[in-house]
């Protein structure tokens, strides 16, 4: 059986993605090893904190192409800070670059209500996407962030959600899924999206 491998660029909330994983039977590898991405059956790219200091780590470390080259084969799920990564550019303190495997970019959430966005809320999917399969319209999922993504392509958006003003929750664009809440901090609902993320490459 294969791996999952969770991109490890020096941030945090990689072992909480790892635990969720294993715990629904599914093999990880910490890494930033571009080897151990090659080998992996799938890519989860987590991520806590600001755009600009992540992208310059992932270039760094020429994690940037790797994780592009994936792409071409294997299902790749970014994860709050990653979902924005997946981004074109990013308006987070400073015009950075993304990753470009969803076109758009990432911008301060528009809203009257308080920010950071910290709590549950509930998904309102856009389309068929297979990760929230056996899930239904308002569903609740757990969020931290100020920032959000705006999609280009509205094909391109598989979920959003309220907060004062419509926010993309999650999307999907070929083999690239992107999740702005936390599923591995969402109970039930957090976990089925990772074991059906999971179970794409099985």
């Amino acid at each position: 059986m294969g791996y999952t491998a969770i991109v490890d660029y020096g941030v945090g909330n990689l072992k909480s993605v790892a635990n969720a994983m294993s715990w629904l039977g599914f093999d990880t590898v910490i890494t930033g090893d571009a080897g151990e991405l090659e080998r992996a059956e799938a890519v989860i790219l987590p991520g806590v904190g600001a755009f600009p200091d992540a992208a310059e780590r992932l270039r760094k470390n020429n994690l940037d192409s790797k994780i592009a080259l994936q792409i071409l084969k294997k299902p790749v799920l970014g994860i709050c800070l990653g979902m924005q990564l997946l981004f074109e550019t990013g308006q987070e303190v400073r015009p950075c670059v993304g990753l470009g495997l969803i076109p758009g970019t990432v911008e301060r959430i528009e809203t009257s209500r308080k920010l950071p966005h910290i709590g549950w809320n509930s998904l309102t999917f856009s389309n068929d996407c297979p990760i929230f399969r056996g899930l239904e319209d308002g569903t609740y999922v757990y969020f931290v962030h100020s920032f959000c993504g705006k999609a280009a392509r509205e094909e391109d958006v598989a979920a959003r959600t309220d907060y004062g003003a419509s926010v993309v929750a999650a999307v999907h664009r070929g083999n690239v899924y992107g999740c702005q809440f936390h599923p591995e901090k969402s109970g039930e609902a957090g976990l089925q999206i990772l074991k059906n993320f999971g179970e794409l490459s099985r």
